[in-house]
């Protein structure tokens, strides 16, 4: 097995390793963030019903002027929009889910950000 294909296994098993930790529900939901080389992703996901209840990306339309970059900065600011449209649909307490990141710096930055705003972990 080369290089690569190893990185991307041993990140698959992180990403599962968490994944079977954290189930949410309607009261608590799993707050899913993807950080990828160019864009953040976050979504507030109901796993019993199987919905989204809230998204929020770098490429969405209101934040596509804003020029939002995948660094700590970006997180922040991200996170702190994403706390109000979480407050705004009435979600009071979440369950994080950093997939297969560490918790520090970027990912950090994020839950930071979105607890600032009210919303329990």
């Amino acid at each position: 097995m080369n290089k690569i294909l190893k990185k991307i296994d041993l990140a698959q098993k992180r990403c599962w390793r968490v994944r079977r930790k954290v189930f949410g529900t309607a009261e608590r939901p799993r707050l899913s963030v993807c950080f990828s080389n160019k864009n953040i992703y976050a979504q507030c996901i109901d796993d019993t019903a199987g919905k989204t209840l809230a998204a929020a990306c770098t490429t969405s339309k209101e934040l596509k002027s804003e020029k939002i970059l995948p660094n700590m900065a970006g997180a922040q600011k991200l996170g702190e929009l994403f706390g109000d449209k979480l407050s705004a649909a009435g979600i009071k307490a979440v369950v994080y889910d950093k997939g297969a990141r560490r918790y520090h710096g970027c990912v950090k930055a994020f839950a930071d950000a979105v607890r600032s705003k009210g919303i329990n972990f």
